[in-house]
């Protein structure tokens, strides 16, 4: 074959000479690098970092936790106090515990509280910048870059309060986007359940919130909180102190309200329920020990007689002081259940947490009842007291057996119940009411039919085999059970790191524009397009400024 025959190999082909210049053209010129446009995708990781990430913070009435969305633990947990707002030249902890007087020593030590009668919103404003600001700049490592956020809030907080929060952030922090979460849907989340019986006891209340199907369908409240067993706890300690030095000026203070905290914390704890005893009492063998008497009883003597030896060191001169254990399970109970006193003496907002909850498990649906009770969760501080969680549900379980689920109640109940001859004499008296005609012959085969819902169905070869191959685990319905949650923080942090749609969810142009009388109540507005447009491509929290109708979601009706 020719050589010039077939096609040029591209080592030889003519067309890659490069070309020699012509007399128009200039000779070779200094190599360059050609230009590069770089764009943000490939441009610094902490800018990267900053688009993507959405900012959590949760906001409680003592403690603000803050982090990033997809962290199991927030980076910072904040608390407002007196020494955590000294400023230079003040000396207000050399002037001792007794400088502020009467018992109302909280508020100092709290954000904001649900009474906003001698609530300073401006003050409100400033405390929760400092917090947040100082959480940014020492703990996540951030600087002022305007970042999403999610608030993780209790969904009673007053709108005035909310306002507050939101024209925090949204001036000061120029956040683009806030969603709001409510704290008991994010405890059900941090639990891996969707529905659950939330029972938070804070600082301030005690609220029972039942969530279905990640909505809240009831809350109920108590005042029965932290606040309330930690004054019971300073009464218990000063008293013994004020007859130690026979002072009988109740109006300083002895102690420190950290030192109370901290002893609260520490020592406090709950006496297991009577029925739970009685129970163990009556199902226990009949046996006995082989073991010396003087043993046993001085085992016994000492269990009884066990003192707490507390030092008080915030006092000009540091003492100790010893309680007996069983007085301080006595403050718990006296404060959380309150034994003896009547059930009709307590007001709706003040009842025992056991009461609460069987009251509030009452005025549910049947269906959502029965999906609650094996789903009962437990949050906050107060939470954490040895043994309160298995008195809740031994007396919730107590007064289930003893009353069932029927609305009506009372002594006349009560007697029906236990008497069998009125129970005789009321069945008979409404036998007795209606008229009774000899049965026809039409009514007798009527009543010889079998009846279509007693019938046994028949056998389904083919859902047989599909029950065969179905690996469903089996519900549990209408029975107790407690339930480990994580908290309402990681449950918050989960939610916006699969970026799920809120439904309160607030641009910040729109707020600056409307504020929070342009919100629009749930009802008025479609919750399917409001999905639709908040899962555009930005993700979690970045379609709210297209959004004609907005809203505050449980907030907005405060």
């Amino acid at each position: 074959m020719a050589s010039g025959a077939g096609p040029a190999l591209a080592h030889r082909s003519v067309a890659s000479i490069r070309a020699l210049p012509t007399q128009g053209q200039s000779g070779p010129s200094t190599p360059h690098t050609p230009g590069r446009t770089i764009t943000s995708t490939y441009g610094s990781p902490s800018t990267v970092r900053a688009d993507d990430d959405v900012v959590v913070i949760e906001l409680g009435s003592r403690h603000i936790r803050a982090g990033f969305a997809g962290d199991s633990r927030p980076k910072a947990t904040l608390q407002c106090g007196p020494e955590d707002q000294r400023r230079v030249g003040d000396f207000r902890s050399w002037e001792g515990p007794g400088r502020r007087a009467g018992l109302d020593w909280s508020p100092e030590h709290e954000f904001w509280r649900f009474d906003m009668r001698d609530v300073d919103l401006g003050l409100c404003q400033d405390t929760l910048e400092r917090v947040i600001r100082d959480a940014f700049t020492k703990y996540l490592l951030i600087d002022s870059r305007p970042r999403r956020v999610g608030l993780v809030l209790d969904s009673a907080v007053p709108l005035p309060l909310l306002t507050a929060v939101l024209d925090t952030m949204f001036n000061r922090f120029q956040s683009p986007t806030v969603s709001l979460m409510a704290s008991s849907v994010t405890s059900a989340v941090a639990a891996g359940v969707r529905s659950a019986l939330v029972i938070d006891m804070g600082w301030a209340e005690t609220v029972v919130t039942s969530v279905y199907e990640y909505r809240e369908v009831k809350s109920t409240r108590s005042v029965r909180g932290g606040r309330l067993l930690l004054e019971a706890l300073y009464r218990a300690i000063s008293s013994q102190l004020r007859q130690r030095h026979d002072d009988n000026n109740g109006e300083l203070r002895l102690i420190s309200f950290d030192e109370c905290d901290d002893i609260l914390r520490r020592m406090m704890w709950c006496r297991p329920s009577a029925s739970r005893a009685s129970h163990r009492e009556s199902t226990q063998l009949e046996t006995v020990e082989e073991q010396d008497e003087s043993e046993a009883e001085s085992s016994q003597d000492a269990l009884q007689s066990g003192v707490a030896s507390i030092p008080i060191n915030s006092m000009n001169t540091p003492e100790k002081v010893e309680i007996p254990f069983e007085k301080l399970a006595e403050i718990c109970d006296e404060t959380f259940f309150d034994p003896l006193a009547a059930q009709t003496s307590f007001d709706d907002n003040e009842l025992p947490l056991h009461l609460l909850t069987y009251q509030h498990l009452l005025q549910l649906p049947l269906d959502v009842r029965a999906i609650c009770m094996p789903r009962i969760i437990f949050t906050g501080g107060c939470s954490n007291i040895l043994g309160i969680k298995q008195r809740i549900i031994d007396d919730v379980t107590a007064i289930v057996a003893k009353r069932g689920w029927a609305l009506v109640a009372g002594k006349g109940v009560d007697q029906l119940r236990n008497n069998t001859n009125l129970q005789r004499r009321s069945s008979g008296s409404s036998s007795s009411d209606t008229p009774t005609s000899p049965p026809e012959a039409g009514e007798e085969q009527e009543a010889t039919k079998p009846n279509a819902a007693d019938a046994t169905p028949e056998h389904d070869p083919i859902e047989a085999k599909v029950a065969r191959y179905r690996d469903a685990p089996p519900q549990i319905h209408g029975q107790f059970r407690v339930v480990h949650s994580l908290g309402p923080w990681t449950g918050g942090s989960l939610l916006c790191q699969l970026k799920m749609p809120a439904m309160a969810m607030i641009d910040r142009e729109v707020w600056l524009q409307q504020g929070a009388n342009g919100a629009s109540r749930p009802t008025d507005i479609d919750v399917k397009a409001t999905q639709r447009q908040s899962m555009n491509t930005g993700g979690y929290a970045r379609g709210g400024g297209h959004h004609t109708t907005w809203t505050l979601g449980p907030w907005g009706y405060l």
